[in-house]
């Protein structure tokens, strides 16, 4: 019982092992498909707690060992009671600024189930390392980033991403601040101090989309979008701010392009949500127009286990019953949710970018090809197409034709004009990762 998992990383022992000690470390390298969700992170590798909560209400509470603690050579955690579980971390310098890390569980849990885990940690760490070492190359010094929404999928990774790589994460809530790391946003009345000590601003915000387009559902997407941005971009433009990030849409393009190749320089769409996208984005200007560059992130359909279109498609796979919609001829154009927050990051870090950005995969799909390769990664057919007329039941007609049934072919030619490094270029392997299908 129990595992042994080992790999060599391309960063020097005390940079590997620090990264441990960060804020956000732990969110990193917990699967987004296992049952776990991160409460509480621990304050110190030598002494501290973090708190996991697990289905039925349960919660797992992992204490680290101070006999173990030597840094930076290893740290241990294990959990007291009943089920037996000892992580032992040990970090080995393999020279040349590489690092073995190996990681040795002690648990009744067979091997077969932790190794989809550890194998995504390492993965994980791996790439968040690299792409943390070509930030510094842009911009040496840490960044302090006010970030809104940073509860939802993308906030939430976005944040562990950011603190983990040493950066400071204010955290902009509508609620009353819980923690130094949070302030006050008012939307109608922000304070005049709201961004003060801010390098730049992430703004990711809004209702979801996902429903049935009723009026009161179009106000809410509209509302929570166009007036909260240009009362953030104001803001932004009084301050010392570097730059404003925004969150946007492939939507700005319209449900209904066919086979035409998307690309920054392609006109808007129609339709409900192009609209709101161009009003979504002009509501940025006010930054932009005082000089602040300003980065709007264009995201197609994010995949992860833990949120979006993935999440409500995976059980439906897994039980032999998905398949393509309707004719499956449209295009899907995705992003795997950990590409996204490296545009994100890059929009903070690289001064020369500004302006709309495709946040997409570089190879969209047919309908039908990611649903055969949806069905592949889970081992599962694809045989049983899904009638037009079941996403007009949950969705409407307008909000069928405006998500479902979308057929849009966005290339992310601005960052491939960088040649931007893609965790993942391919569908199946970001699923595998995504879905912990990696053996």
């Amino acid at each position: 019982m129990g595992l042994v998992h080992s790999s060599v990383f391309e960063a020097p022992i005390d940079e590997v092992f620090t990264w441990h000690t960060r804020p956000g470390a732990i969110i990193r390298l917990t699967p987004p498909w296992g049952p776990a969700r991160v409460v509480t992170e621990s304050v110190s590798l030598r002494d501290g707690r973090a708190v996991l909560a697990l289905p039925g209400g349960l919660k797992w509470t992992a204490r680290h060992d101070p006999d173990a603690y030597d840094p930076p050579y290893r740290f241990a955690d294990e959990v007291d009671g009943r089920f037996r579980w000892r992580h032992t971390h040990e970090f080995t310098a393999e020279g040349g600024d590489r690092t073995r890390l190996t990681d040795t569980v002690d648990t009744p849990v067979p091997e077969r189930f932790l190794r989809p885990v550890f194998t995504y940690r390492h993965r994980q760490l791996a790439d968040d390392l690299a792409v943390h070492r070509w930030a510094r190359q842009l911009r040496p010094e840490p960044l302090t980033v006010a970030v809104t929404g940073s509860s939802g999928l993308v906030g939430s990774a976005l944040t562990a991403l950011l603190t983990s790589g040493g950066h400071r994460v204010v955290r902009l809530v509508r609620r009353s601040p819980r923690t130094a790391g949070e302030r006050r946003w008012r939307p109608e009345a922000p304070d005049p101090d709201l961004l003060e000590g801010v390098d730049a601003v992430v703004h990711l915000a809004g209702a979801s989309i996902a429903g049935r387009f009723t009026p009161a559902h179009k106000h809410e997407i509209r509302a929570s979008r166009v007036g909260p941005t240009r009362a953030l971009a104001e803001l932004a433009a009084r301050g010392a701010i570097g730059a404003f990030v925004s969150a946007s849409a492939i939507g700005f393009y319209g449900p209904d392009r066919g086979d035409e190749p998307l690309t920054e320089r392609s006109s808007r769409g129609s339709g409900f949500l192009a609209d709101v996208v161009v009003d979504w984005e002009a509501a940025s200007a006010p930054a932009e127009d005082a000089g602040v560059r300003t980065v709007r992130v264009r995201t197609g359909e994010v995949q992860s286990a833990a949120g979006g279109m993935l999440r409500m498609l995976r059980p439906l796979f897994a039980a032999g019953l998905g398949g393509r919609l309707g004719s499956g001829e449209q295009w899907t154009s995705w992003i795997a949710l950990d590409d996204l927050l490296d545009v994100y990051y890059r929009a903070l870090v690289d001064t020369g970018l500004s302006g709309p950005v495709n946040a997409v995969a570089p190879h969209p799909l047919r309908n039908i090809d990611y649903s055969r390769t949806l069905a592949e990664v889970l081992r599962r057919p694809a045989v049983v197409p899904t009638p037009s007329f079941g996403p007009r039941l949950l969705l409407g007609a307008e909000g069928a034709r405006e998500l479902a049934e979308a057929d849009q072919r966005v290339v992310p030619q601005r960052l491939l004009d960088l040649s931007h490094r893609f965790r993942f270029r391919g569908l199946e392997p970001a699923l595998r990762h995504a879905l912990g299908r990696t053996g």
